[in-house]
């Protein structure tokens, strides 16, 4: 079973993602767990942009990281090429890059605008002096709730109390 992500691997792809000056906004578990709601996850989740110019600089983050496409039972990924092109077709793509783990979703689950209706709600949080963008907690709730996933079903009962606590 792979390991927890911890804040190491996150500033370090996150730094290429902003040193590329890409637009994105953190999502999914890592969401839940930079809002300090204990939630463990095993990978970053991001909604870039999917602005021409932006899917350009995302490609480029992409190779600095040395990007593969993550398939099961491969812990060193495919080979692919992240042209803009390419990463405009798709909705979903997970990788491995050499600080772990990225998930890329153009459009998550109940956000089919995805960046452009997550970026009104998100909030900055600093990590390592890193600032970084993170989906609100309320549209990291709705969208697990929109995918309906086992695994985001039993996560959603902690992540109401924890917002409404705070």
């Amino acid at each position: 079973m792979p390991h927890e992500l911890d804040d190491d691997h996150v500033v370090a792809i996150c730094e290429a993602l902003i040193e590329h000056q890409v637009d994105f906004v953190i999502i999914g578990g890592i969401a839940a767990r930079m809002h300090n709601t204990g939630h463990t996850t095993i990978d970053i989740d991001i909604c870039p942009s999917s602005a021409a110019e932006n899917l350009k600089r995302l490609s480029d983050a992409l190779r600095s990281l040395g990007a593969r496409l993550r398939v099961e039972g491969d812990v060193d990924g495919i080979p692919f090429d992240p042209h803009p092109d390419v990463l405009a077709k798709v909705t979903t793509m997970t990788l491995i890059t050499a600080h772990g783990p990225l998930d890329l979703c153009f459009q998550p689950a109940g956000f089919p605008d995805g960046y452009a209706s997550l970026t009104p709600g998100a909030t900055i949080i600093t990590i390592s002096s890193l600032d970084l963008p993170v989906a609100a907690l309320s549209d990291v709730m709705a969208s697990k709730r929109a995918a309906g996933r086992p695994k985001d079903i039993v996560a959603l009962p902690a992540l109401e109390i924890h917002l409404r606590e705070h």
